[in-house]
């Protein structure tokens, strides 16, 4: 036997106004007996149903569906005023935007380069929406400096940051100073794609994202292509490419697992020379601090948007 679930509940009844239409049973049986009298042989309103037979329905329960509503008839209230969002042998009623606050937002697609202004003047890069890769070694003020030209931005901006997505992972962490393994460069590489996929979304609706990543320039692949691929040809990637003895330094004030040693740390500045000649925008800040390396930083996507970097 099929019971019903989730019946409309009737609605409620106000003061002035007589029994609400549409809700009684005996609309859709003809020749039901009138309200207030019980047909020949049924039980006496509130006895109890004999053993085995089933329960009687909620009130308000129409076999088949809902009862029809009159012209002009609202829709069934719930408790608090709400409709009613289930009903006999329906699905759920999508939510109203109107009374349930619900939002809705663009889905995220890949991302065109931002157009240039009218005249080809120098771009106004504070009122632009835009997706900034900020690449360099360790050391390089990547993390600082994206932060901070985020939160000076007259329009909304985020930073994501790829470090910080990838030790989501915290049972079975692959700590790339431990050695190098497939597990490592899985989670290097969900990461990416994870940060990716924000950044897509956040720049759907309007707000710009700056990411920062280590990326190196004899893996195009994997660096800038996938970036590319997860964000859209319209990233502008920028370098950080400070002095050997500057992110030395600054790598020896970190802790944890973003200090590396200073092997690796020369060895992975040494990788990054690669982009000399690349034809991507580097920013030698080694004499800058963090508010002039994103005045800096300005600058250059300014004229990134005029003149997008091939790449």
């Amino acid at each position: 036997m099929q019971h019903a679930v989730g019946t409309p509940l009737p609605p409620p009844h106000q003061p002035g106004h007589g029994p609400a239409t549409g809700w009684s049973p005996a609309a859709h049986h003809p020749g039901a007996p009138p309200p207030g009298t019980a047909p020949q042989g049924a039980p006496h309103p509130g006895a109890a149903p004999p053993p085995g037979a089933p329960h009687p329905p909620a009130p308000g329960f129409v076999a088949g569906g809902p009862a029809p509503r009159a012209p002009g008839q609202s829709p069934p209230q719930a408790p608090g005023g709400t409709p009613a969002t289930l009903q006999p042998g329906h699905g759920p009623v999508p939510p109203n935007p109107d009374t349930t606050g619900h939002v809705q937002l663009p889905p995220g697609g890949p991302v065109a380069m931002p157009s240039p202004p009218p005249d080809m003047a120098q771009a106004d890069t504070g009122a632009t929406t835009l997706a900034v890769l900020l690449i360099g070694p360790a050391g390089a003020g990547k993390t600082s400096v994206a932060k901070f030209w985020a939160e000076h931005r007259r329009v909304p901006t985020a930073h994501i940051s790829l470090d910080d997505v990838r030790e989501w992972v915290r049972s079975g962490f692959a700590d790339p100073q431990s050695g190098w393994n497939d597990h490592s460069e899985a989670q290097y590489r969900l990461a990416r794609r994870t940060c990716g996929f924000a950044a897509r979304n956040f720049l759907a609706n309007g707000i710009s994202c700056v990411l920062d990543d280590a990326v190196f320039p004899d893996r195009p692949v994997v660096g800038l292509g996938g970036w590319k691929r997860h964000v859209g040809p319209g990233l502008l990637p920028v370098v950080l490419l400070p002095g050997l003895e500057i992110v030395l330094e600054r790598n020896a004030e970190r802790s944890g697992n973003r200090r590396l040693t200073d092997e690796e740390v020369a060895r992975i500045h040494g990788r990054m020379a690669g982009w000399y000649g690349s034809g991507l925008p580097i920013i030698d800040n080694s004499q800058l601090d963090v508010p002039a390396t994103a005045r800096v930083l300005d600058e250059v996507l300014a004229r990134a948007i005029t003149s997008p970097p091939q790449w």
